[in-house]
């Protein structure tokens, strides 16, 4: 820990603190979705939000900056199908995003081959 620590900080840290992890509860409580799953749904979310910007091409900035106008006061179910014309329930938009993942995944493999 304390070695991951300066790695990241450097000198910007007064002390570091070895048990740093005992006291973060989303490192190591992964059956318990309070904290973990809004993180995961909001990445998912944006990727498929990015797959579908990839695809429109330009003018996607003027529904993207219509959803974020809305995301505070609709729930997100009604806002995918508003402003992306998209059924959550569905696979096909989360799949999209996941897609991105593998991309990417793929491309760090290739580039980190002996």
């Amino acid at each position: 820990m304390l070695e991951a620590q300066k790695e990241a900080y450097g000198d910007c840290l007064e002390e570091y603190h070895p048990l740093f992890w005992a006291s973060k509860l989303h490192f190591f409580i992964t059956g318990v979705p309070f904290y973990n799953f809004p993180y995961t749904f909001g990445y998912l979310f944006s990727l498929g939000i990015y797959a579908q910007a990839q695809k429109e091409g330009k003018g996607y900035e003027d529904k993207y900056m219509a959803l974020l106008r809305d995301t505070g006061s609709m729930k997100v179910e009604d806002l995918a199908k508003k402003h992306l014309n998209v059924d959550l329930s569905k696979r096909d938009f989360w799949e999209e995003g996941v897609k991105l993942c593998i991309k990417d995944i793929d491309e760090f493999l290739e580039a980190t081959k002996n």
